[in-house]
C-alpha cells in the first residue's frame, strides 16, 4: 500500500511528472519567446505562477454548481498523474504490464480534455461555452485518428500490452522502422499537437478570440490544476508516444537510457517547430483536416502494418 502511494505521489507520479512537466514548459516557452525575437522567461517562472495562483482565490461563478466547477480540474490532474505513473512503472519493469494497459492509457489521456469539456459548460459563461464545444468537436476530430494510429503497433506487436510492446521492440526493433509504423508515428504526432491544444490546434481556448475560452471564469487553485495539466500532459504524452513506437527509454545501460531521453528531445523539438511556424486552424478546418486527410493516412498505414509493411 505504501509502495503504491509512493509511486502515485512521488515517483513516477505527481511530483515528479509535475516538476519535468514545468520545466519542460519552460523549455517550450524560452524557444518560442527566442524565435520571435524575446529573451523569454527564466527557468523558474512557471513554478512562481503556479504558486501565485495556489494563494490566489477560486472564485465561483453565481448560479454555477461549485461540484460541477471544481470536479473538472481535479479529474483532469488525477488523470494524467495516473497515465505518467503507469507508463514509468512499465518502463522501468515491463513484467507489470497488465492486459488492455494500453487502452486504460488511451482512455484517461482523453480526460483531461473532457474535464476541460466540463469546466467549459458549467461555467456558465457564453465565451467558455464555446471553448468547451469547440474543444468537443476538436476531441471528436483527432480521438479517431489517434486511435487508428495506435492499431498500428497493435498490429506489429501483436499484443495490448505496454509491458510486452517494449520487450518486442528490444528484441525484434522498433515500430518506425517499418512503413506503417512511420506512417502511423507522424499521425499520433499531429493527433498529439492537437491533444495538447497547441497551434495550430488552439481552437478552444485562442485568446485573440475567445479570451480563454473554457478556463475564462477560472482562477486560484483550481486554474493552477489546469495549467499544471497542461505542463504534464507536455512530457506525458511524447513518452507514451516514445515506448508505443520507438521502443521506450531502454532497461539498465546508461547509454540506452540517454537515447530514450534523445527520442523525447526530437518529439519535443518537433512539437516547439510546429507550434512556432503554424497558423491557427479553425475549428471546421481542424475536422476535415482529421477526419479526412489523418484519418485516410491512419487507415492506409494500417493496412500496410496488415500486408507487413
Amino acid at each position: 500500500m505504501l509502495k503504491s502511494v509512493f509511486y502515485f505521489v512521488i515517483f513516477p507520479g505527481f511530483l515528479f511528472t509535475a516538476v519535468v512537466g514545468l520545466l519542460v514548459s519552460w523549455i517550450d516557452r524560452k524557444v518560442t519567446a527566442r524565435v520571435q525575437w524575446r529573451v523569454g522567461p527564466p527557468w523558474w517562472q512557471n513554478f512562481a505562477d503556479f504558486v501565485k495562483l495556489l494563494g490566489k482565490e477560486t472564485i465561483i461563478p453565481q448560479g454555477t454548481s461549485r461540484f460541477h466547477f471544481i470536479t473538472p480540474p481535479l479529474l483532469s490532474i488525477s488523470a494524467i498523474t495516473l497515465v505518467s505513473t503507469l507508463l514509468w512503472v512499465m518502463l522501468i519493469n515491463p513484467h507489470k504490464s497488465f492486459l488492455g494497459d494500453l487502452i486504460v492509457v488511451v482512455y484517461l489521456l482523453m480526460m483531461p480534455a473532457m474535464a476541460v469539456v466540463m469546466g467549459g459548460a458549467a461555467s456558465g459563461n457564453p465565451l467558455a461555452s464555446m471553448g468547451a464545444s469547440r474543444e468537443m468537436k476538436l476531441v471528436l476530430g483527432y480521438e479517431l485518428p489517434f486511435v487508428l494510429a495506435l492499431i498500428v503497433p497493435i498490429i506489429k506487436t501483436d499484443t495490448i500490452r505496454l509491458g510486452e510492446m517494449i520487450r518486442f521492440q528490444a528484441e525484434d526493433g522498433v515500430v518506425i522502422g517499418s512503413w506503417s509504423g512511420i506512417i502511423a508515428f507522424l499521425v499520433a504526432i499531429v493527433c498529439m499537437q492537437a491533444k495538447l491544444t497547441l497551434v495550430p490546434f488552439d481552437i478552444p481556448e485562442a485568446e485573440t478570440e475567445i479570451m480563454s475560452g473554457p478556463y475564462i471564469e477560472y482562477s486560484g487553485p483550481a486554474l493552477a490544476m489546469f495549467k499544471l495539466t497542461r505542463a504534464m500532459m507536455l512530457f506525458v504524452l511524447p513518452v507514451f508516444l516514445v515506448l508505443v513506437f520507438w521502443g521506450g527509454f531502454g532497461q539498465g545501460s546508461f547509454w540506452s537510457v540517454l537515447l530514450g531521453i534523445l527520442k523525447y528531445v526530437v518529439l519535443l523539438v518537433v512539437i516547439v517547430l510546429i507550434r512556432n511556424t503554424n497558423p491557427r486552424l479553425r475549428i471546421d478546418q481542424a475536422m476535415r483536416f482529421f477526419w479526412g486527410l489523418v484519418t485516410g493516412v491512419a487507415t492506409l498505414a494500417i493496412i500496410l502494418a496488415l500486408i507487413g509493411a
